[in-house]
Parts: structure tokens; sequence; C-alpha cells
């Protein structure tokens, strides 16, 4: 069995959502497909699957399987595309987008370097706190944090985040430190939209939510962030926008044994795209500096 085909193959379904439509892109037939995925299964010993006439839908195992694929077929990818573009010179229009903060902290400094060091490349930066779709808004990559919908595209790791609670020692000082995730509701909150639209805030698995007492509402991290570290009141946020704050004294991180998985940190771009050189060699800067970077 050639297991990354099979790995291919098992990926193109979900993407594609039939077996019917992910046959036709591999130029077999729907039973050999339909033998690509049962042999696939059946030297997993899982079921990644559950098929009926009208529909396919991930079970839990294939769900894990699914995101590891994705990551060994970019990796493979990767090493494919670097051979083909080795001699090849960035050249053109680079368009990359991120969510604000994190674009003008991480982002902009890495797409200045690369512009100095390409002349060649004209790039364009659109920071927005949503996820753009890259190929209908003419996007070549993105920086993306989250875990990624199905979707065609190829995805490389750059690190991780965590989702904090945070307030100044001065708050803190004087309402106490919150010991668990309920005490919350006797405190002060400053909610940020772009991170918890509504106002309540998850913890780990099995902790409940809990709905807070804005005292303020703001759709701007650095605004949410300035009024926390003011003494307004406890914040949640993810941890690279706390950091600086943080290592400055003017913030402290609560309940941090009560957080939640950390969430990737990833440079996304569309299939269609693996093999130009500017993308490729803009990945290759973002892989190199980011991580090495510490977002906490």
């Amino acid at each position: 069995m050639d297991r990354l085909r099979a790995m291919a193959s098992f990926v193109r379904i979900v993407d594609r959502g039939t077996l019917t439509a992910a046959a036709a892109d591999f130029g077999v037939s729907l039973p050999a497909m339909v033998r690509t995925l049962a042999l696939l299964e059946r030297d997993l010993g899982a079921t990644l699957l559950n098929r009926t006439t009208r529909r396919i839908r991930l079970t839990d195992e294939g769900r894990q399987y699914l995101e590891r694929c994705r990551t060994i077929l970019a990796q493979v990818q990767e090493a494919e595309a670097a051979l083909h573009s080795r001699r090849a010179t960035p050249q053109g229009r680079l368009a990359v987008t991120a969510s604000v903060l994190f674009g003008q902290r991480y982002v902009a400094p890495l797409m200045s370097e690369f512009l100095r060091s390409h002349p060649d490349v004209s790039g364009e930066l659109l920071f927005v706190d949503r996820v753009v779709n890259l190929v209908e808004e003419g996007v070549d990559a993105a920086v993306r944090i989250g875990h990624l919908p199905d979707s065609a595209l190829v995805a490389i790791p750059l690190g991780k985040v965590r989702r904090v609670v945070c307030a100044s020692p001065e708050y803190l000082r004087a309402r106490g430190l919150p010991r668990r995730p309920e005490d919350l509701r006797a405190h002060a909150c400053v909610s940020f939209t772009g991170l918890t639209p509504h106002a309540e805030w998850t913890f780990r698995p099995r902790s409940p939510k809990v709905v807070l007492r804005s005292v303020l509402t703001c759709n701007q991290a650095e605004v949410a962030l300035a009024a926390c570290a003011g003494g307004l009141g406890l914040g949640s946020f993810l941890s690279y926008m706390v950091a600086p704050h943080v290592r400055a004294g003017k913030l402290r991180y609560v309940l941090e044994d009560f957080e939640g998985e950390p969430l990737p940190v990833r440079f996304v771009y569309p299939q269609s795209r693996m093999l130009s050189p500017t993308v490729r060699a803009f990945a290759n800067l973002c892989t190199e500096r980011l991580r090495r970077t510490r977002f906490d």
C-alpha cells in the first residue's frame, strides 16, 4: 500500500465531500478509491469516515488523523517545492494576511525584511480579525491562529499560543486573585470581542463557561489591553498579545492551571500556489523566524 497516496486520497475525499469526486481528481475508478480508503482504515485499525449514500462524516479518529495527514503532506510538498524553486528568483506581487495585532507585531517586520532582500517583489498586507478566503480575495498566503476547518490549504506549523487571563498587579492587590474560573463572576472584566464575541470565557475541557460582568467591551486588542494594564479589570487574550505587558510588569497571568489546549500558529497557502518561488521564499523566512519566537 502506498501510504502517502492513501493519505492524500483520504484528505481529498474529505475536501471534495464525496468519494466519486475524489476518484475523478485522482483519475481512478470509484471502486479503486473505495478500496484505498478501506485498506487505509484496515491498516490503521480505525474507522475514519462514516458513510451514507448521501454524505460522509469524519469520526473523532478521522478528524485527528486528517490534521496529521495535512501536516505530513505539507512537509512532503515543502521538500519537493524547495527543490523546484531553488534557482527561481522571487518576483511579482505577494499578498499576505493575518490578524491585526499578530500581523503588526510579527508579519509586517518579516515582509519588510523580505522586500529588502527581493527588490523584484511588491508586497501587500491585509490585517483583519476575520478569516480571509485566500482564493476568492486574491491573497497568496496567511498566518493563522487556531484549528483550521477542513480545507484545501497547505499548512506549515510555526508555533503555538495560549488563551490566557490577565490583570494588572494593582487590580489584583485591590480585588484579590481569582483561584478558579467561577471566581470571575465577582470581578470586573474587560471583553475583547475579537477573541470572545460573547460575554463569556471558556477554559480547559469540563470547566464551565463563565458569564462575565463586563465593565468595558471593545473590538480593539490594544485598547482592551491598555484598560487591563490600567487596572480596570481582568481580560482574556492570546498570549502573544499580553507577553510584552507581562515582561514589563504591567500585567500578570492568572488561572494558568485552567487554560485550555494551546492554539496552533500556521503559515497557510492554497495548494495551487505551492510551487510559487515567491510564496515559498516568504514561507521559509516566516518558518525560520517564527519557530524561534516565543509567543508568551
